[in-house]
């Protein structure tokens, strides 16, 4: 059955704690990107049942709301409608939840946005890498030939200038000029320097300002002729050293000589801050915490710890920062040994993901796990993270005991990858040994599924996804208890019909109001009984005044002198003015507080323009 757009939009709506708590509202592809004020207003067990919504995560600073392709842009629209909410684009999005992000999250989103946008470079040279180079071990005469040689030299491009791709990311994402980005990654590589993986051989120095200032051996304004292939985070942060000045200058450099003065101030203090200060004391920590890295992901206690810990981080949206990581190894000429940590994990969740989806008898959670195990199959692992393992828990538990396994296998038999970016099965195309990777993936998935399958139930409930009355599964009542010539009223509630007579009220008995009938309600949950509109929502959320498509007026009434209890044990999932279909829920009521209010429960019904009507039919 089709998705009722308008009805997905307003529930939703209905769980963010009120239109002033929405920043922003943008969409992707798959979900809904909102930006949120105050978290702790949002009703995420409500929100994560709504129908339609496959999963949900904060991560970015946005609340992310999984509705899937081809869907999500119909609920968005609806969505705006309902919520009155500022229309954002996904990058005004993006921004305005960067701005609401703690330093540390804003630095690691910042480093993601700069290296994200050059991973089709990457990958490309990557794979390219891997073909030539099994080329060249399978037909050993194909090395010695120009095809080899032209294929190796358009491979290595990506990596021998990778700070040039890096500065002009960097530039773009930090608000500078990109071809001023591109000049100073170019300088960084330029070939009057001595090559980077070449300075164990020596490099020479030019002294700036002569033999001034020395302190020990450094002399200040030293220079080393020496270039930085292979590093990334100099480049970085020279960049946005450049990009702030350059901002700075066009808004105090009169605009007569703005053209001359702000790229020549901007390039040259760029340039010796670089050569002097950032490029020997960053390239320096960079290698550091490379060489650190590299000692952790091939050690097998490393990995093990990396490859449990991979999903939790994915779930704070700090995976991002490991493509500086791998970027970094890659530029060094070695293997990128982080890949197979990143691969394990997420094929760990494929097989958990995929477990889930065989054994649960919820037709929901079935056709939301399939799907998302298969996309996480490939390597993208959100819907089945979000949407299924970790609400159930367990199954994100097990999926991070397969990933630790998976990545121990890795480090053991020492595989690695030729580029970045992709995991999974699409992994096969950078691994270095696609039979140990083979190994990987099989263990991976088979220790995280075969948990799942034995010791996750699927009659479960997970804190994070139910709470203690979500077993109890809603009945809609379907008897139509008031017929007119204009259509039909179904009984708002269940329980037993009761003539207007029996009704403990003498206005209602009398049908002063209108024709009436009473319900003595077996539940506290109170449905539309047509499709229409909310005319009216008392404050107290006792009673409401529903209009039908065909014109009939009803008022429907919670109990008796029930005013009196000022809303306590009444709750309104609907507001004045809301567009509602026939079954939808508009208000839940606790029997037992009315009870202890000494109220009597009844619902009544009443047709409150009755006299429109020629032939009014009562069930009772």
């Amino acid at each position: 059955m089709e998705l009722n757009y308008q009805k997905c939009a307003e529930e939703i709506f209905d769980t963010l704690g009120g239109k002033d708590n929405i920043v922003s509202a943008a969409h992707c592809a798959t979900r809904l990107r909102l930006v949120i004020a105050d978290n702790s207003k949002v009703d995420l067990k409500t929100l994560e049942n709504v129908e339609g919504v496959q999963g949900v995560f904060n991560s970015a600073g946005q609340l992310q709301i999984i509705i899937g392709t081809g869907t999500v842009n119909k609920v968005y629209d609806e969505f705006i409608k309902v919520s009155g909410a500022t229309v954002a684009s996904k990058e005004e999005a993006k921004a305005a939840a960067a701005s609401q992000m703690p330093w540390w999250r804003q630095l690691i989103k910042t480093l993601g946005d700069v290296f994200v946008p050059i991973l089709p470079a990457i990958v490309a040279a990557g794979l390219m890498m891997g073909l030539v180079e099994a080329l060249g071990k399978a037909i050993p005469t194909f090395a010695s030939t120009d095809w080899y040689a032209f294929l190796d030299m358009a491979a290595n491009t990506s990596f021998a200038f990778l700070p040039v791709l890096v500065a002009v990311s960097a530039a773009q994402v930090f608000g500078g000029n990109i071809f001023l980005g591109a000049v100073i990654g170019l300088m960084m590589v330029h070939p009057a320097l001595t090559n980077g993986w070449n300075a164990g051989n020596g490099y020479d120095v030019w002294y700036l300002f002569g033999n001034l200032f020395k302190i020990g051996n450094y002399t200040l304004g030293q220079v080393n002729q020496l270039g930085y292939q292979g590093h990334v985070i100099p480049v970085v942060i020279s960049v946005y050293l450049m990009s702030k000045l350059e901002i700075k200058l066009h808004k105090i450099v009169p605009e007569m000589i703005d053209l001359f003065v702000t790229p020549l101030t901007t390039v040259l203090v760029t340039a010796l801050a670089t050569f002097m200060v950032i490029g020997p004391v960053f390239s320096t920590l960079e290698t550091w915490v490379l060489s650190a890295a590299t000692i952790l992901v091939t050690n097998p206690f490393g990995a093990l710890a990396m490859g449990a810990i991979y999903p939790i981080t994915v779930v704070m949206g700090l995976h991002h920062m490991y493509n500086t990581i791998e970027l970094g190894m890659l530029s060094t000429g070695a293997l990128n040994t982080w890949m197979p940590i990143a691969s394990a994990a997420n094929f760990a969740q494929f097989g958990a993901c995929l477990a889930v989806g065989i054994k649960t008898k919820d037709a929901k959670r079935k056709t939301v796990a399939i799907p998302s195990a298969l996309s996480a199959s490939l390597g993208i692992t959100e819907p089945a993270i979000f949407g299924v393992n970790l609400r159930l828990m367990k199954p994100f538990v097990f999926a991070a005991i397969g990933g630790a396994v998976g990545a121990l296998v890795g480090a053991i038999f020492q595989i690695g990858a030729t580029a970045n970016g992709v995991t999974g099965i699409p992994g096969y195309l950078i691994a270095s040994n696609p039979l140990t990777y083979t190994i990987l993936l099989v263990v991976s998935f088979g220790v995280s599924f075969l948990l799942t399958i034995f010791f996750w139930k699927d009659d479960e409930v997970a804190t994070t996804e139910e709470t203690n009355t979500a077993a109890v599964k809603e009945v809609i009542p379907d008897e139509v208890v008031i017929t007119t010539e204009a259509g039909t009223i179904k009984a708002p509630v269940n329980g037993k019909i009761i003539p207007a007579s029996q009704i403990p009220d003498p206005v209602f008995a009398e049908e002063t109001m209108g024709k009436s009938v009473g319900i003595q309600p077996t539940d506290g949950n109170v449905y539309a009984p047509f499709d229409g509109t909310v005319m009216m929502l008392f404050p107290t959320k006792h009673a409401i005044g529903l209009k039908s498509n065909d014109g009939m007026e009803v008022l429907i009434h919670i109990g008796v002198d029930t005013v009196q209890m000022n809303g306590d044990g009444f709750e309104a999932f609907v507001k004045q003015d809301n567009v509602i279909h026939a079954g939808d829920k508009l208000i839940h009521f606790d029997q037992n507080k009315i009870a202890k209010a000494n109220h009597p429960d009844t619902v009544i019904v009443v047709l409150t323009n009755s006299s429109q009507y020629n032939t009014i039919n009562k069930v009772a």
